[in-house]
């Protein structure tokens, strides 16, 4: 048996030192403005788990009227979903991820994040990727207001 799950996530910027995306740190004269490290894409892909799993959402799980969750860092909260989709049945069979960001590049960080993803999840890097797209220059992406990030994942029992 497969599922599909898709996850989504939009986190505004801020003036900052550093963007985390994917578990990592990539310098950057803004950040995500979010109540936890905001990893934009670490929570679309602790959504898309979850939900190919029909186990809940990451506010669900993390909701960010708790405390506790301020500042929190997004791998502990995407390893935490992981284990529920595991005691549940189910195993990752791959992940594909988008990230939407005017800058900075991503591509340079790519095999980093597609590492730091694979090592969080326990599973082997080739079963992640990830891709970029720009805002040309429009909207909140493309004006550098915002970053978003969308991920597909398989499952299977």
């Amino acid at each position: 048996m497969h599922r599909v799950g898709l996850g989504h996530d939009t986190h505004r910027l801020g003036p900052g030192d550093g963007l985390v995306i994917g578990g990592i740190t990539i310098p950057h004269d803004r950040r995500a403005i979010g109540h936890s490290d905001a990893d934009v894409l670490l929570h679309a892909i602790t959504d898309a788990l979850l939900g190919a799993a029909a186990l809940g959402d990451i506010g669900e799980l993390f909701p960010d009227t708790d405390p506790a969750n301020r500042g929190r860092d997004s791998a502990t909260m995407l390893r935490a979903a992981a284990d529920r989709v595991a005691a549940a049945g189910w195993r990752i069979v791959n992940l594909d991820c988008v990230i939407f960001a005017q800058r900075p590049k991503i591509l340079p960080h790519r095999p980093a994040i597609r590492r730091r993803i694979a090592e969080v999840l326990g599973i082997v890097e080739e079963a992640v990727w990830l891709k970029a797209k720009t805002g040309e220059s429009v909207g909140p992406i493309g004006e550098e207001l915002a970053i978003g990030a969308e991920c597909v994942v398989l499952i299977e029992r």
